[in-house]
């Protein structure tokens, strides 16, 4: 973990920077159309390929806190170590999924790429929005892993404890 998780920090932080460019580019669109009837040409391609990208790269950094929603309707009652077992299995399946989607993510990128694909407006090549995806969802996929054999070393978000 002394390696993945500065990696889910690295990760949330470029996701960050996406969002406050996202935040940006859309006031500086609003206010444009607003003041002086001009909008940011293609705002909403590149706010559609930043999401994307920022949806990938959040995820370590929601996998290591623990931060993703828990449905404990039936659970709630049950002993904390059944619990722990679900939790386990839950970080696995996670690890599965997002090293599904780390590798769908990357052939999706490549055939962007050799296809030369781009947005319609601006003309930004789609691939620029799966390029942050792949290690996005490989670190989760890795940090799930890792949680699945080792267990979890901080509690959940959602009161329990460690």
């Amino acid at each position: 973990m002394r390696i993945l998780e500065p990696l889910a920090r690295l990760c949330g932080l470029l996701a960050g920077a996406l969002i406050a460019f996202m935040v940006v580019l859309t006031c500086g669109s609003i206010i444009g159309r607003e003041t002086v009837g001009k909008t940011v040409t293609g705002d909403f391609e590149l706010v559609g390929l930043a999401t994307g990208a920022a949806v990938g790269l959040f995820m370590p950094l929601c996998q290591l806190h623990r931060g993703n929603i828990v449905v404990d309707f039936f659970t709630a009652r049950a002993p904390k170590r059944f619990n722990a077992v679900l939790d386990r299995i839950g970080a696995l399946l996670l690890a599965l999924v997002c090293a599904l989607l780390a590798w769908r993510a990357g052939l999706g990128g490549l055939s962007s790429w050799t296809s030369t694909s781009t947005t319609m407006l601006l003309g930004v090549p789609e691939w620029l929005a799966y390029a942050p995806m792949v290690p996005g969802f490989g670190v989760t996929a890795l940090i799930g892993l890792h949680q699945a054999v080792f267990g979890f070393d901080r509690p959940s978000q959602h009161g329990e404890t460690a």
